[in-house]
Order: C-alpha cells, then structure tokens, then sequence
C-alpha cells in the first residue's frame, strides 16, 4: 500500500476566479485551463486581503506611498486613498489573514494579481494615483514570499504551473 501524497495548495487572489472583491466591485478572472483543473481539485484557496483587513466592496483605490509592501510592514510607507485616508491597518491585518490562511491549508504557492498594494509582486502603482508603476511588492505578497510562499504574478501562470509539478519554490527576492 503506498501513502498518499498531499498535493501542493495555491493561495489565490479572489478576483482572478472572477469574485467582484477588488476596490471597483469587479472581478479579473483568468482563464486558463489549469486553474480550472486546479479548482475541481480543491487546491486553490482563494483569499481578498483587503476584504480578510474588513475593507468594503466597493472601495476608494489605494496606493502605497512612501515605499514597497516591504516598507509599510517596517512602518516605514503607508497604504492610502487619493484623499489621503491612511488605510495601512486595514492592509497589514488583511495580510496576516492571509498568511495564516495559507499556513492552515498548507498552501505553498501563491498567484495574485500584480499592481494590488496587497497583491502585487512585480509592479505596484508608485503612490500618486497618476497611474504610474513602479517595481516593487505589496503588502500581502511581500509578507507571503517572507514566510517562505512561493508567490507568482497572474502573468506568471506558466512558472508557477512548472513550479507546482516540480516542487520547486521561487526565492522570497526572486522576480
């Protein structure tokens, strides 16, 4: 008799399954065969930091201002609205939801959806609501690849399938 085999869990930003929790009320699905396989397997679990840190639907866009994810979880930046409505409580608390949430599921992996203050791993928008982006992570995906969460962009569904099959795990600093 051979043991069964846990298969990896993928944290997953809600809005890419179509679910309107971003800040406009809308959803982002992202169609791909794999994610649909994926789900019919119970392997993603999906997450909406901002919804997990109590934040409504809808909501005023926010940005981060002064920094990366890496800076408003030092103390160092802020999550605000273009009004000026720090928000960063509602953010970092959404984040350690999460990261709890992908402990308690065994989730490994993580796919969200790049230019989110929480979710974004490549690209956020650069704290002035002018629409420009900036390099850097989000809150959310920032304290993930942290505790060691392979964390991937919704772009980046490829890789992240390889790294599923293999096992493998992007390095916190890595993209």
């Amino acid at each position: 008799m051979s043991a069964v085999v846990p298969m990896d869990r993928i944290l997953i930003s809600a809005c890419l399954l179509g679910r309107p929790v971003r800040y406009d009320g809308t959803g982002r699905r992202l169609a791909d065969p794999r994610l649909e396989r994926w789900q019919a397997e119970g392997r993603l679990v999906p997450i909406c930091p901002e919804l997990m840190g109590e934040l409504p639907v809808p909501r005023p866009a926010a940005e981060i201002a002064g920094g990366i994810g890496a800076d408003v979880l030092a103390g160092r930046a802020r999550v605000v609205t273009a009004a000026g409505e720090d928000m960063t409580a509602a953010f970092v608390a959404g984040a350690e939801v999460a990261l709890d949430l992908a402990r308690r599921n065994g989730c490994n992996f993580a796919l969200l959806i790049d230019r989110s203050p929480s979710c974004g791993s490549f690209n956020i928008y650069d704290g002035t609501f002018s629409g420009r982006r900036m390099a850097g992570a989000g809150v959310t995906a920032t304290l993930l690849a942290a505790h060691g969460i392979g964390v991937y962009a919704d772009h980046e569904i490829d890789r992240l399938a390889e790294a599923v099959e293999t096992g493998t795990r992007r390095e916190p600093d890595a993209g």
